[in-house]
C-alpha cells in the first residue's frame, strides 16, 4: 500500500477533505504465496485516506477499528463502521475512504480455496470470534495445523449483517448530477420542483428515472445519503445535534427518526455501541 498527498476530487464517494492521502493498492499483498487460503493484514491510517479505483485476485473482507470505511464498488456505495466488515469479491472494482486515525484490518482469501454464498458485495458481522480469529491468522508464525483449524472456524462463523447499507448509484445521464451534488452536499435540501428547473427536466421524469435507476424514490436515495454520511459524521465523534444540523435536518428529531428507520437504532444508541465495543 502507497500513500502520497492528492489534492483532487474525491473518487465517488464523499468530497475529499483537506490533508487527504491517496493509496494505490496491489491485486495482492507482496506476503501471498501460491498455497494460500486467508491472509490477513492490518494498517494503522492517520489521515482521512482515500484509495484509487482497484481490484484484486482475491475475495478481500475489510473491517475497522475507531473509524468508518466507506467504499464504491461497481455503481454502489457501502458504509460500514465499527462491528462490520465489507465482503469484496475477487474482480469487484472498487475504491474507498478511511476517517483519520483508524485502524484498518483486511483479510484476502484465495478464490479456489473459498466457498461462501457472497457473490456480490456484503456486509459482514464481524463477531468478536471471526475478528479474533483473523488477528489470529496475521501471526507469519503460525504453523500450518493450527492455522488449518482457524481458517476452517472462520468459514464457519462468516456471516452477513441484517443491515446491508448499500446505496446504487444511478447510471443515467439525466440525473448523475443531482446524484453527485446530492452526495457531495447531502445537505442540499432543494426541493423536487427546484432540482427540475435547475437540471431542465421535469420532476415527473426525475422521480421515474429515480426508481428505474436506483429502485428508490428521489426522497428515498437522498435520505439514504444523508445516512450514509451521518454514520461517518458520528464515528468521526459529531454529536445528534451536530450532525442534524450539518445535515440540514430542521430539527433533531427529524433526523433521529429517519436513522432509526434505516439502521434500526436511534443515532445516540449507535455511537454508544461503538464506544462499548
Amino acid at each position: 500500500m502507497t500513500l502520497y498527498p492528492e489534492p483532487t476530487a474525491g473518487l465517488g464517494s464523499w468530497s475529499r477533505e483537506t490533508d487527504t492521502a491517496l493509496a494505490r493498492a496491489t491485486a495482492l499483498p507482496s506476503t501471498a504465496t501460491s498455497s494460500f487460503v486467508i491472509l490477513s493484514e492490518a494498517y494503522t491510517i492517520e489521515v482521512s485516506t482515500e484509495w484509487e479505483p482497484h481490484s484484486h485476485q482475491a475475495h478481500e473482507l475489510l473491517w475497522t477499528k475507531n473509524g468508518t470505511l466507506t467504499a464504491q464498488i461497481e455503481g454502489q456505495i457501502f458504509t460500514v463502521s465499527e462491528g462490520h466488515g465489507l465482503w469484496i469479491p475477487t474482480g469487484a472494482l472498487h475504491g474507498g475512504r478511511l476517517t483519520a486515525h483508524v485502524k484498518l484490518f483486511s483479510a484476502f482469501f484465495a478464490p479456489e480455496r473459498t466457498t461462501t454464498p457472497f457473490k456480490a458485495p456484503t456486509v459482514i458481522v464481524m463477531e468478536p470470534l471471526l475478528e479474533s480469529l483473523l488477528i489470529h491468522l496475521s501471526n507469519r508464525d503460525l504453523g500450518q495445523e493450527a492455522r488449518a483449524r482457524a481458517e476452517a472456524v472462520v468459514f464457519d462463523v462468516l456471516k452477513p449483517s441484517a443491515h446491508q447499507l448499500a446505496l446504487r448509484l444511478p447510471e443515467d445521464p439525466r440525473i448523475n448530477g443531482i446524484a453527485n451534488r446530492l452526495i457531495t452536499n447531502p445537505a442540499d435540501n432543494r426541493s423536487l420542483e427546484l432540482w427540475a428547473v435547475d437540471s431542465g427536466i421535469s420532476a415527473r421524469t426525475i422521480t421515474r428515472v429515480f426508481r428505474e435507476s436506483t429502485g428508490l424514490s428521489f426522497a428515498q436515495w437522498r435520505q439514504a445519503v444523508k445516512i450514509h454520511r451521518a454514520l461517518e459524521l458520528l464515528t468521526n465523534g459529531e454529536g445528534v445535534q451536530d450532525v442534524s444540523d450539518l445535515l440540514g435536518y430542521a430539527q433533531p428529531s427529524t433526523f433521529i427518526d429517519a436513522f432509526r428507520r434505516t439502521m434500526g437504532s436511534t443515532p445516540g444508541a449507535f455511537t454508544s455501541a461503538k464506544l462499548n465495543i
